[in-house]
């Protein structure tokens, strides 16, 4: 794990620094902390290690990739003032951070002009997307990939605003054909374009679906809440690299700086190209905004109170890594694709594996288990795959399950078998160090698939 005594030595002068600018006041009563807290925080500790080990590089299971350490400092400096960037006086330092946080991001899509703010994760942020693609096509449909994430439909329903979905492909990319026949209809209003699904990292084919906006009419939503980050990756496969060139002309975008950005949680943002989407937000409040005249970032904003933060640390590492191809956050995204890649190899080549028809198209890699002995089934491969992922993590390998449809698999990978699904393991290789523990991580793959086969 990361040692924190650099963290807390920097985080000790910076608050120094910090509590400079507020030495000219009165002295007033301040809360310590005595021996009782410290037995409180010792048992926090304890309690804390009921965990995986998420900062680990052989923690390979969900999306966790820990925060950077000037994250981390930068988020607990902040919370000394804990700002609430709702309203511009109760955050004002914080807010102006984040309209510049967002404005770098902003930038790394390539979209000089925007509206957008820091949100506390994808499912609000979409949210306010969705909310926003229902004032301007009210009553039509919103529609996404099978394989996007269920919140969409959730929060359709919460919208009052109807949902379909879509089918996907082989390859868990939505299916154009599938799409067009539904927007034939002129019932659809938004598409939902997925650029890195959260089950396997499938990227929506962008490029195309913009060609079907030519025809039809209507908005276009990226969910990149999870893959967003990868617009800076140099080592994508072409039809991935052309979705992620595509990006300027879509209408609006989530990413999760939670999730590839080194941020604590929460931290989602959600930005508009069209800064006029704006009016919808319009509101009077009498007691949140009564001594400052400039925007709010409550005024662009469905969520009320944010953490300010979130807004600090997020700041604080952009300037320490920019979002610019060739540069060492970019380096990080691509060690994660290079990882996934080169465990997507090692499985393919290994008997006792069954690879799926795609390789990985960002750093999730999924695969199903196989006795090189017996004709796979479904269901023999679902238990196998529990037996090995239970192994794993007892040598300190740390996997995730899906449940995923058998089409995602060479024809007659199941003989007899070409619908319903398959339990598959799955590994999130999104930490920069990944790559160089492929070899640790696959010694333990080897080793719990041969205990859970009795070899």
């Amino acid at each position: 794990m990361n040692d924190s005594s650099d963290l807390f030595s920097l985080l000790s002068r910076a608050q120094s620094l910090l509590d400079e600018g507020f030495a000219s006041l009165p002295a007033a009563p301040a809360s310590s902390l005595d021996s009782q807290a410290q037995a409180i925080l010792g048992e926090a500790a304890l309690r804390l290690r009921d965990n995986y080990p998420y900062g680990h590089p052989l923690y390979a299971g969900q999306m966790l990739k820990p925060p950077h350490p000037v994250a981390r400092a930068a988020y607990a400096l902040a919370m000394s003032v804990n700002p609430n960037n709702h309203a511009l006086d109760g955050g004002r330092a914080s807010s102006a951070m984040e309209i510049e946080a967002v404005a770098a991001l902003a930038r790394m899509f390539s979209w000089p002009q925007h509206l957008g703010h820091l949100s506390s994760g994808g499912t609000f942020a979409n949210l306010e997307a969705l909310w926003v693609a229902g004032q301007l096509a009210s009553g039509k449909k919103i529609v996404a990939s099978d394989q996007a994430h269920y919140t969409h439909s959730r929060i359709s329903a919460v919208l009052g605003l109807p949902f379909a979905s879509v089918p996907s492909d082989v390859t868990g990319r939505m299916d154009l054909t599938a799409l067009e026949s539904l927007l034939a209809t002129g019932e659809v209003g938004t598409v939902v374009v997925t650029l890195g699904t959260t089950a396997i990292g499938s990227v929506d084919p962008l490029d195309q679906i913009l060609s079907l906006r030519e025809k039809h009419s209507f908005r276009i939503h990226l969910d990149a809440a999870y893959g967003g980050y990868f617009t800076l990756a140099s080592n994508l496969a072409p039809e991935a690299r052309r979705a992620y060139d595509a990006i300027p002309q879509a209408d609006s975008i989530v990413v999760d700086p939670h999730k590839h950005g080194l941020q604590p949680y929460g931290c989602g943002a959600v930005v508009f190209r069209d800064p006029t989407v704006g009016r919808f937000y319009k509101h009077d409040s009498p007691y949140t905004y009564f001594s400052s005249k400039d925007l709010h970032l409550g005024e662009i904003s469905l969520e009320c109170s944010r953490a300010g933060a979130s807004a600090v640390a997020l700041w604080a590492t952009q300037r320490l890594l920019p979002y610019v191809r060739g540069g060492v956050f970019a380096h990080g995204l691509e060690s994660g694709r290079d990882a996934a890649l080169e465990l997507n190899r090692r499985i393919t080549h290994d008997p006792r594996f069954l690879a799926p028809v795609a390789p990985p198209q960002l750093d999730i890699v999924f695969w199903a288990a196989r006795d090189p002995k017996a004709i796979p089934t479904p269901e023999s491969s679902s238990t196998l795959a529990q037996k090995i992922f239970d192994q794993a993590a007892y040598l300190d390998l740390h996997l995730a399950l899906a449940n995923l449809p058998i089409r995602f698999f060479p024809p007659d990978t199941f003989p007899g078998h070409t619908t319903g699904n398959v339990t598959c393991l799955r590994s999130v290789l999104m930490k920069p160090e990944h790559l160089a523990w492929i070899d640790p991580i696959w010694q333990r793959l080897d080793q719990a698939a041969a205990i859970a086969l009795g070899s």
